[in-house]
C-alpha cells in the first residue's frame, strides 16, 4: 500500500504484521507530510556524510494562491479539503528551539506566529504544525537543538482565524440550525443573539476595531449575511466550511502554488557554522493540474513505482526517511520540474 497519510497508532500497530507478511505499507509520501521528509533527510544526510552535526532544523510549507491569484482578503484558496485546512487550525503543537521546548495549545495556535521573508515572493506568516519532537529521532539528528515544522500563510491569516476559533465557528458539535440565518448563527456564538446592532455586538465579543481588517474579512465571508444557513443541523464548523467554500475558490485560469522551505543549521566537521536553506516553489498549471495535486500525487505515484519494481529492501510501516527511497523519488520530481535551489551561507 502507498498513501500520503501520517502515521496513525492504527497503522504502526499493522507493523509486525506487514513484516510477517513480507509486505511494505508505504505512508507520507505526499507533500507535507512526504516531500518534506524527503528533502529533510537529503540534507542532514549530506551533513552527516561529511562529518558535521545537525545543530538546528527548522521547515514551513503552504499551499496558497500564486501572487496574482492571491485576489481575496484572506489571502487563502482552497486547493485541498476544506475541513481539513479548518481542522489543522485545532491541533496543538509541540517544538523545541534553541535548546528550550515549546508546548502551544491549540486556541493559542495562531498566536504563535513569526513572520518569514522568502525571496522573491515575500513575507508570510509561520506558525507551528503539530508535534515536531517526534522528527527528532525520525531524522536521526538527537543531536539538535532545534527541531520545529510549521505552515506558511499570508499575512492576516493567523488573527483571522484566531477571532474565527474564538467565535467557535471551529466546533464540531451539532446543533439545530433549522430557520436560522448566518446573522442568526454569530451572534448566537457571540452570545448576543437579538442584538440590534450585530456589527458592534460582533466586535465587543471579539474585542475588535470595526474598522479594522481583520472585522473586514469577517463581514467579507459573510458572517454577519442574512442569508439562511442552508442546513437544517449542523456544527458551527459545517456552516463556516459551507461559507469559505464558496468565497475562496480558484477562479478558471488561476494558478495556486507551494512554498517549502528547509532551513538546517549545522557544524562541519572542522567546527564552522553553516546555515543551508533548501526552498522550493512550484506553481499550478492553468487549466491543468495544481501545484498542490502534482505535488502530492507524483511522489506517491514514483513510490508506488519503487515498490512495483522491487527497489525498496524494507518491510513494515515505512516513511520515505532512506536514501534508496527518497533519493529516486526526488530524482524522478526533478524530471516534472519539481525541484529545490539550495543556498548555503556562513552562520
Amino acid at each position: 500500500m502507498v498513501t500520503t497519510s501520517y502515521v496513525s497508532e492504527a497503522m504502526k500497530n499493522l507493523d509486525a504484521e506487514a513484516k510477517a507478511a513480507g509486505i511494505i505499507l508505504l505512508n507520507e509520501v505526499g507533500l507535507d507530510p512526504g516531500i518534506d521528509h524527503m528533502e529533510a533527510m537529503r540534507m542532514i544526510d549530506g551533513v552527516h556524510r561529511s562529518g558535521g552535526r545537525v545543530l538546528g532544523f527548522t521547515s514551513y510549507c503552504g499551499g496558497l494562491p500564486a501572487p496574482e491569484s492571491n485576489t481575496n482578503p484572506f489571502g487563502y484558496k482552497f486547493s485541498w479539503s476544506p475541513r481539513g485546512v479548518l481542522l489543522a487550525g485545532k491541533n496543538p503543537a509541540r517544538y523545541l528551539r534553541d535548546g528550550l521546548e515549546f508546548q502551544i495549545a491549540a486556541e493559542d495556535l495562531f498566536e504563535n506566529f513569526a513572520l518569514r521573508t522568502v525571496p522573491g515572493l515575500g513575507v508570510f506568516e509561520g506558525y507551528p504544525n503539530r508535534n515536531s519532537m517526534p522528527y527528532i529521532d525520525v531524522y536521526g539528528i538527537q543531536e539538535t537543538k532545534t527541531m520545529f515544522r510549521g505552515t506558511f500563510r499570508y499575512p492576516g491569516w493567523c488573527a483571522t482565524l484566531k477571532k474565527i476559533g474564538d467565535l467557535g465557528y471551529l466546533e464540531q458539535t451539532e446543533r439545530d440550525l433549522s430557520g436560522k440565518s448566518i446573522r442568526d448563527l454569530t451572534l448566537e456564538l457571540a452570545a448576543a443573539a437579538g442584538a440590534s446592532d450585530a456589527r458592534s455586538a460582533l466586535a465587543a465579543r471579539l474585542g475588535l476595531d470595526p474598522g479594522g481588517a481583520v472585522f473586514g474579512r469577517l463581514e467579507w465571508l459573510g458572517l454577519l449575511g442574512r442569508e439562511p444557513v442552508g442546513l437544517q443541523k449542523g456544527s458551527p464548523l459545517d456552516v463556516l466550511e459551507r461559507l469559505m467554500l464558496a468565497k475562496l475558490q480558484y477562479a478558471p485560469g488561476e494558478r495556486d502554488m507551494i512554498v517549502l522551505q528547509h532551513v538546517v543549521e549545522a557544524q562541519t566537521a572542522d567546527g564552522r557554522r553553516e546555515r543551508i536553506t533548501s526552498t522550493l516553489i512550484d506553481y499550478g498549471i492553468p487549466g491543468g493540474d495544481s501545484s498542490m495535486a502534482r505535488t502530492v500525487g507524483l511522489p506517491a505515484a514514483a513510490g508506488a513505482r519503487l515498490v512495483l519494481e522491487g527497489r525498496i529492501g524494507g518491510r513494515g510501516v515505512l516513511i520515505p526517511v532512506v536514501p534508496e527511497i527518497y533519493g529516486p523519488i526526488l530524482e524522478e520530481l526533478r524530471v516534472h520540474g519539481i525541484a529545490f535551489r539550495e543556498e548555503r551561507a556562513n552562520a
